[in-house]
């Protein structure tokens, strides 16, 4: 019983920077890793960023790495995907995901989801 959900999408320009926040609600003492996945239309979703039960430990794509920040705040149950330097190749809806308890960064499969926000770069 946990639910999240995703907020702080919206329309840039190529540069500019938007922060995302997943909310957790319910019981969010099950939810341990968290990260973020994004999807094109058309395209397969993939995996952006994650981050580690404490906040201690995150792994980010290849293709984010140096441009994007996730982070935690357990105490408010929220996650933030900071996203700076924005390219329109970063065009797509981004998820919150959530492993079950035990799961780590390298382990375990993401079983909560939320519902999406959409992030649009113009050129």
């Amino acid at each position: 019983q946990v639910q999240l959900v995703e907020s702080g999408g919206g329309l840039v320009q190529t540069g500019g920077s938007l922060r995302l926040s997943c909310a957790a609600s319910g019981r969010t003492s099950l939810v341990s890793a968290m990260g973020w996945f994004r999807q094109a239309p058309g395209q397969e979703r993939v995996f952006v960023a994650a981050i580690s039960a404490s906040g201690t430990g995150t792994v980010y794509a290849d293709s984010v790495k140096g441009r994007f920040s996730i982070s935690r705040d357990s105490a408010k149950n929220t996650m933030y995907l900071q996203m700076n330097s924005l390219k329109p190749e970063d065009t797509a809806a981004y998820y919150c995901a959530g492993k079950g308890p035990w799961g780590t960064v390298s382990n375990g499969d993401y079983i909560y989801w939320g519902q999406g926000t959409q992030v649009t770069v113009s050129s």
